[in-house]
């Protein structure tokens, strides 16, 4: 099988998450996709990120809702900090009979020249850009790259789902509501929370 692999700290996943992982599932050429909970992003330095059992929580909670969409812990079992090209070649090591393909947004298009290895991951793996309002995606791409077309976008982030938390608003819709559901139980990134760090 082709599956597509989208990694993130996902912290917490959003509804654009869950639009990317649904679209790509059913429309972006793959046969599954992936949400892969990254322990820690070498690129994201100013921020620690909840315990990784409420992330992979709050993600499995979307992938029982998107046919073809899984969870997975797989990064939970590397070393950290998380370079992409490491994990996908340890996916490919575990699972030969699969072809491990990286979706990322446009977002992260415009700085991928800074991302480890990344003449690597596109050579050796494959790289579906989904478009992101006020990114710009290649005209042409180059060999190695496809940009999916025509998909819901919205313009959601983690970091404003916090900071909405943080206030004390209600982010139902912004994240899917069983997310928000288990946000609210657990009571996550409130000021008051308690929560585990890794």
């Amino acid at each position: 099988m082709r599956i597509g692999v989208y990694s993130g700290s996902f912290d917490p996943i959003h509804t654009g998450h869950a639009m990317v992982a649904n679209y790509v599932a059913q429309w972006g050429g793959v046969d599954e996709v992936w949400l892969l909970v990254s322990r820690q992003n070498p690129l994201k330095g100013d921020h620690s990120p909840l315990s990784d059992e409420h992330r992979l929580a709050m993600v499995r909670l979307v992938a029982e809702e998107c046919d073809g969409v899984m969870a997975s812990d797989f990064e939970f079992h590397l070393p950290v900090p998380s370079y992409t090209y490491v994990t996908l070649t340890k996916l490919r090591e575990h699972y030969p009979q699969h072809e491990f393909t990286l979706i990322v947004g446009s977002d992260n298009w415009v700085n991928f020249g800074r991302w480890r290895d990344a003449h690597k991951i596109i050579k050796e793996f494959g790289l579906l850009i989904y478009p992101r309002p006020g990114y710009d995606v290649p005209e042409t791409p180059p060999e190695g790259v496809e940009v999916i077309g025509n998909g819901p976008t919205s313009f959601i982030s983690s970091t404003f789902i916090r900071e909405a938390l943080k206030e004390g608003a209600n982010v139902n819709f912004f994240v899917p509501l069983n997310v928000s559901k288990y946000i609210r139980e657990h009571n996550l990134y409130a000021p008051d929370s308690e929560q585990i760090k890794n």
